[in-house]
């Protein structure tokens, strides 16, 4: 294969994944309550995953959002009950992020309001067929965040 083919191919991957990301990111937002959004849950989500005790510039680089935004989203989340900002004890300057029962709860619930559209996706394309692409995204997913522009 060529690289002019190559890179064609390239961006059909990115572009079938971005396509993904729209529609998945659009049907879990018509399941959640209102006022939240995908990128409230990926915050609890990522709390949840890799740990609390987070400041918001960690938070803000992760999802690669300014600082500004990331304020904003956990002033929602922390508004709802879902998280808690407390100073940071070996920086006066800086804070640090918690989860609360309430937002683990959240999540869990978040997550079950999607069974109905993950059964159908399991009935229709069959779970095992798109397990055997996990490991491969994964792998992109780990290679373009260790890899980040700026």
């Amino acid at each position: 294969m060529d690289k002019a083919t190559r890179r064609q191919r390239l961006f059909e991957l990115f572009n079938e994944i971005g396509i993904i990301q729209q529609l998945a990111g659009t049907a879990f937002n018509n399941r959640l309550p209102d006022g939240l959004h995908v990128s409230h849950f990926t915050v609890i989500n990522h709390l949840c995953r890799l740990g609390d005790g987070r400041t918001p510039l960690q938070l803000s680089r992760a999802f690669q959002v300014t600082k500004a935004t990331m304020t904003n989203t956990l002033g929602k989340l922390e508004a709802r009950g879902f998280i808690r900002v407390r100073n940071n004890p070996a920086d006066g300057r800086s804070k640090l992020v918690f989860l609360t029962d309430k937002g683990r709860s959240f999540r869990t619930t978040a997550i079950a309001t999607l069974y109905p559209l993950l059964d159908k996706l399991d009935q229709d394309l069959g779970t095992e067929a798109l397990s055997r692409i996990l490991p491969q995204l994964r792998q992109l997913r780990t290679y373009l965040d260790e890899n980040r522009d700026g």
